[in-house]
């Protein structure tokens, strides 16, 4: 406020010596509209940090773990490979920015359930190497590797956030969340197996945390827009409970389809 208490008074004193009235209204005008921008941006921004916050803090499901936590198969359900994955040569199709930051997390989903079954995962690993070639996000440098980037992790929030990539975070959260979703709706007896109530209360939260973030940043970005309205239908998982989780995925497989297509067709 003091920046803008000096510029106007600048304005009066210039005013009072016979200056312009009409170029000193435009110009008090200008400087109040650019301070009040900022404000909205400081507070735009504020919002999506504490959203970004609350979502990294969320442990990711056992399945996708790559550690001693994560989830394990027998030698038999091993033996009964998932054919419902994404597969590598959809990296191929990809045109837009944002298709490649959404293919490339809903990949790096899939590879790993992939070697979960112990299925070849080269030409996973090959896709994902030509993305992230392809985006060219210096971001990508505060992760492990490409293929752990749909852990959504605040340091490679704060990093996109400073290499004006932020935006793309969105999609990546929206992509890794909606092929999660719907690789459990594909096993679901396997995979929630793993899950605790607040496992799945997590899951929930984290649409309510995007479509908050999609909805704003759609105002903004005309590629978020798509995302948004995928996304949308799934406001109605509101699980807080592994037994409420899987009778809502039941309820809801066709609505989690469609999401999916409509990020990583």
């Amino acid at each position: 406020m003091k920046k803008l208490t000096i510029l106007a008074l600048a304005a009066i004193v210039f005013a009072a010596c016979g200056g312009n009235k009409s170029a000193n209204v435009e110009a008090e005008t200008d400087t109040l509209k650019s301070f009040e921008q900022e404000q909205i941006e400081a507070s735009i921004k504020m919002h999506f940090d504490s959203i970004a916050a609350e979502f990294s803090k969320m442990e990711q499901p056992k399945f996708v773990k790559e550690t001693k936590d994560g989830i394990s198969l027998t030698k038999e359900e091993k033996q009964v490979k998932p054919n419902y994955l994404l597969a590598p040569a959809v990296a191929d199709e990809a045109t837009t920015l944002a298709e490649k930051y959404r293919i490339i997390s809903a990949l790096s989903v899939d590879k790993r359930i992939a070697n979960l079954y112990e299925m070849p995962v080269e030409d996973y690993e090959k896709a994902i190497t030509k993305l992230a070639a392809d985006i060219d996000d210096p971001s990508f440098k505060v992760i492990d590797n490409a293929g752990s980037l749909f852990e959504t992790s605040s340091e490679l929030y704060n990093a996109m956030d400073q290499n004006g990539r932020i935006n793309y975070f969105w999609q990546i959260a929206s992509a890794a969340l909606v092929e999660q979703l719907y690789v459990v709706s594909q096993n679901k007896d396997k995979f929630l197996s793993t899950f605790t109530d607040e496992t799945a209360a997590n899951v929930t939260f984290r649409i309510i945390l995007i479509l908050d973030a999609t909805n704003r940043l759609s105002q903004y970005d005309p590629e978020i827009q798509p995302i948004a309205t995928a996304l949308a239908p799934l406001e109605h998982l509101n699980a807080t409970t592994v037994d409420e989780l899987r009778a809502q995925i039941d309820d809801m497989s066709e609505e989690i389809l469609a999401a999916r297509e409509a990020l990583v067709k």
